[in-house]
């Protein structure tokens, strides 16, 4: 489904994966169930939506449909800060007693549409304008 705003119909989404620092493994039930209100919470505030989120006990997974007016980083710094506060105020620890959750990195990639190849022949096959030159008045 597009999402449609004043200028612009887009269908923008991304495979987001967040990992723990150290790549140490913290998260037990409980936490990524915190991580995922809070990712939930966040997109409702920043009017993006979460399609899918999953974690193991060192990272998560989440895919995400976003506005073209936001970047991914943005999306990911509000994420994390918000995750990481939110998971120290539940009074989980951290790794290695650290005041940071995640570790600065993270792995996004764009999903859904043509594969590659389709579109590179889509664009490649536009007809090209006729006219040449200047155009006489």
């Amino acid at each position: 489904m597009y999402r449609r705003e004043r200028h612009s119909v887009t269908d923008l989404k991304v495979h987001l994966v967040c990992v723990a620092k150290y790549r140490e493994e913290v998260f037990s039930e409980e936490e990524l169930k915190l991580i995922e209100e809070v990712f939930h919470h966040v997109a409702k505030q920043m009017d993006f939506q979460i399609l899918e989120i999953n974690g193991e006990d060192e990272h998560i997974h989440a895919l995400i449909e976003y506005p073209p007016k936001l970047s991914v980083s943005k999306i990911v710094n509000a994420l994390k800060g918000v995750s990481s506060r939110r998971y120290g105020q539940a009074g989980f620890k951290k790794p290695h007693g650290k005041t940071a959750l995640w570790s600065p990195s993270y792995f996004a990639v764009s999903v859904g549409g043509a594969p590659i190849e389709t579109l590179i022949e889509y664009i490649k096959n536009q007809s090209r304008p006729r006219r040449t030159g200047l155009a006489s008045h």
